[in-house]
């Protein structure tokens, strides 16, 4: 039951982030900004999806969901953190932030908040959070592939978004 609960509270989070994402991007084209990495945004999107699909199918056939103890939970209570973090860095970004990378031409960029201390702080908890969230439920499978996987995609998604605010 917990894990039903947890992965639908966290799917029904990103689905309105991608909600506040679209209305971030009608205001950001209003502003001029021009989108970059377009190339590889789908592959973001298909691993996102994919990570999903990998959670439920690794913990239905695993059966492993019944030997939670007091590390699963301090993975979850970590979990939880990361959204107290996620929430920060979204308010900190205000209208600028999205799913896409956008650049308003000339615009400064954000240093308050957790940029103010990190240059990627959302990197930095979508990579916790795609390997806590399997462990929260002992879902090593997923935890280590989707890891790698999201390795391999972060590295291209940030070195295009250096070259952009570099610019």
């Amino acid at each position: 039951m917990l894990f039903y609960l947890v992965i639908t509270i966290v799917i029904i989070q990103r689905l309105s982030e991608l909600i506040i994402a679209k209305k971030n991007e009608v205001w950001l084209r209003s502003e001029g900004a021009v989108e970059y990495g377009s190339e590889h945004y789908k592959f973001i999107v298909l691993l996102h999806t994919m990570f999903f699909i990998s959670l439920i199918a690794e913990y239905n056939f695993s059966g492993r969901y019944s030997d939670l103890n007091i590390i699963n939970y301090m993975f979850l209570v970590f979990f939880i953190f990361l959204q107290i973090i996620r929430i920060w860095v979204l308010k900190s970004l205000g209208k600028y932030w999205n799913t896409k990378i956008f650049r308003i031409p000339g615009s400064e960029l954000v240093t308050s908040g957790p940029y103010k201390y990190f240059k990627h702080p959302n990197y930095i908890v979508v990579v916790c959070e795609i390997f806590t969230l399997p462990l929260i439920f002992n879902l090593y499978y997923t935890a280590v592939i989707f890891t790698l996987l999201n390795a391999i995609i972060l590295f291209i998604r940030i070195s295009t978004e250096n070259r952009i605010l570099e610019n």
